[in-house]
């Protein structure tokens, strides 16, 4: 039986843009950035809870637009996972500065850096304690790092995804742009497609609805958001089955 301090989730999945590594600057990584991302991380794994991550790699390439420029388009969505592998390196480096044991997970092999994705290895490093990070999407090319953390967390078993955004959960419009913008506390998958709501790609929150995977939409600058959503606080919206 659980104790009412006890976090809502027991294994989670943590997806972030490669833009959120970025800090003020318009390009690659900011390490106190990543810096800050890790503390956060570390604040929930303290809690006992099991985490997994995806990191985008649009801070350093995003294929759509190499594509968009001339790029043949599958060489481009290679380059594309490349890019979050070195997110997910430098997310590796900055948890375990903190003493979080971490493994990098590639779904394209690269060995002397990162360990081939293998599902059962990957639950027990979970079970362990260590927080796994999944690098190069699926390892397919046309398939998004939105769509990876959905597969990735159904395949770990994962209780919800935790979409970590510069806003504080999912609104009608633009919040930056419209001051009337209304903020869903809950919204169904159904309608976060049929709006076209631009929480993830609709191949993620489809997948997600089919396996019934509540994502988790919340502000990585608010500090503690994320483990303060795990202990009951914070604002966020919550994308299930029913709004």
């Amino acid at each position: 039986m659980s104790k009412p301090n006890d976090p809502a989730y027991s294994r989670v999945l943590l997806k972030i843009s490669g833009e959120a590594l970025m800090g003020d600057q318009g390009f690659g990584l900011h390490p106190p950035t990543v810096a800050k991302i890790a503390e956060e991380v570390r604040s929930v794994h303290e809690l006992g809870v099991e985490v997994c991550m995806v990191i985008g790699g649009g801070n350093i390439f995003r294929g759509l637009q190499g594509s968009a420029q001339g790029m043949e388009r599958t060489t481009a969505d290679y380059m594309g996972m490349l890019a979050t592998v070195m997110n997910a390196l430098a997310m590796q480096s900055a948890l375990e500065a903190l003493g979080i044991h971490t493994r990098v997970i590639s779904a394209i092999r690269m060995d002397e850096v990162a360990e081939p994705y293998i599902r059962r290895r990957a639950v027990r490093h979970l079970e362990k304690k260590r927080v796994c990070i999944f690098a190069a999407g699926t390892g397919n090319p046309y398939f998004t790092t939105d769509t990876a953390a959905t597969l990735r967390a159904t395949e770990m078993s994962c209780q919800a995804i935790f979409k970590g955004t510069l806003v504080d959960g999912v609104y009608d419009k633009d919040p930056a742009k419209h001051s009337d913008a209304k903020r869903y506390d809950k919204i169904s998958y159904d309608d976060v497609l049929a709006k076209n709501l631009k929480v993830m790609d609709a191949s993620a929150i489809a997948l997600a609805r089919d396996n019934g995977l509540p994502i988790i939409v919340f502000s990585l600058d608010e500090p503690g958001g994320f483990r303060g959503i795990l202990s009951g606080e914070g604002t966020y919206t919550i994308v299930q089955d029913r709004a």
